[in-house]
């Protein structure tokens, strides 16, 4: 009896579905919003670019590369071909190639560069705000997706809000300013990772493999190519002076928590909510993060800024509001 007991309290303490749902939602939510904040942050630190790279290929491979090995091991026991790089990604090699290189390489590259050029609320706009308008350009150019009126219509909005924050830095470029820079790499970044998500909906993959099939391929070629390029002087790196708190800070916030927790968050979110009210939940991403700059790094809030934050918001549930529901489930974007 006194098992029964202790079993039906532990079997009380499990969590419905709908809080499983609205736990996820505010953790993706949460990391999206913070990984703009931090990442602007970082680079008012000492590590470099590609240093926050390495430590978010390095941080997220330190779970996702065992959990890879261990998911795949009953295959393995059974003398089965299984995955590609020495069994270490669960996806055919050609698969993993191609998203790595947006997903795992490209995406983290750019998006980290520009946040050295230009402001957190900049990347606001621009990286959430861009993933609609490109996803559904690279959709029906690739996919061969109709686009409907309403989304259409969405994307007009998203595009002004683009041209409000980039247009403006890109004419006082000619003053010589660099903010413009930062807002081509994050337009680069947002463009890579909606072609990484055209090519997960493509071949239908799961979220948990293919943010593992993407940390593989980023730890199997970006890592030796640092080591390589860092030895011979070809880039600089700050790792050698930088504190370990700061590293370690890294490899935890943008490896495990932006790759990991988010990419696991915002797939139990679909689950829950369906991909459109998904969608619009992650529109609260922009304007928080935004927000967080303004409050967390005394950035200033010009009303070009808040004009395209508006339009840029409004274009995202615009467009998903009469938006079909897609089943596959696609990675996030942090």
């Amino acid at each position: 009896m006194k098992g029964t007991g202790r079993g039906r309290i532990i079997a009380g303490m499990h969590f419905s579905p709908r809080t499983v749902g609205l736990i996820a939602a505010a953790v993706t939510v949460l990391i999206w919003t913070s990984f703009i904040v931090i990442a602007r942050a970082s680079a008012s630190h000492h590590l470099l670019p590609l240093d926050i790279v390495l430590a978010r290929i390095l941080g997220a491979s330190s779970v996702l590369v065992p959990w890879a090995w261990w998911l795949m091991r009953p295959a393995r026991r059974a003398g089965q071909t299984v995955g590609s790089l020495w069994g270490l990604s669960p996806l055919p090699l050609r698969v993993t190639l191609q998203a790595g290189v947006l997903g795992g390489l490209l995406y983290a590259v750019l998006a980290y560069n520009g946040f050295f050029y230009a402001p957190a609320a900049h990347a606001s706009v621009l990286l959430p705000g861009s993933l609609p308008l490109w996803t559904t350009l690279l959709a029906w150019l690739v996919l061969r997706e109709k686009i409907s009126s309403s989304r259409a219509l969405g994307l007009v909005f998203i595009v002004l809000g683009d041209l409000l924050v980039g247009g403006a830095s890109l004419l006082k470029a000619f003053d010589g300013g660099d903010v413009w820079k930062g807002d081509l790499l994050f337009m680069s970044g947002a463009f890579c990772w909606s072609a990484y998500s055209i090519i997960v909906r493509r071949h239908g993959l799961d979220a948990v493999r293919a943010t593992m099939a993407i940390t593989v391929f980023a730890l199997l070629t970006f890592v030796p190519v640092f080591a390589v390029a860092v030895t011979l002087g070809w880039w600089q790196t700050h790792l050698d002076t930088a504190s370990w708190q700061e590293i370690g800070f890294q490899a935890l916030f943008q490896g495990v928590g932006s790759v990991v927790v988010s990419g696991i968050g915002f797939t139990q979110m679909i689950r829950y909510f369906g991909p459109v009210r998904s969608t619009m939940i992650t529109a609260l991403v922009p304007g928080l993060s935004a927000l967080g700059a303004v409050v967390f790094l005394q950035e200033p809030m010009q009303w070009n800024l808040l004009a395209g934050l508006s339009l840029v918001t409004c274009g995202i549930l615009f467009g998903v509001r009469q938006a079909a529901p897609k089943v596959v489930i696609q990675g996030s974007a942090a």
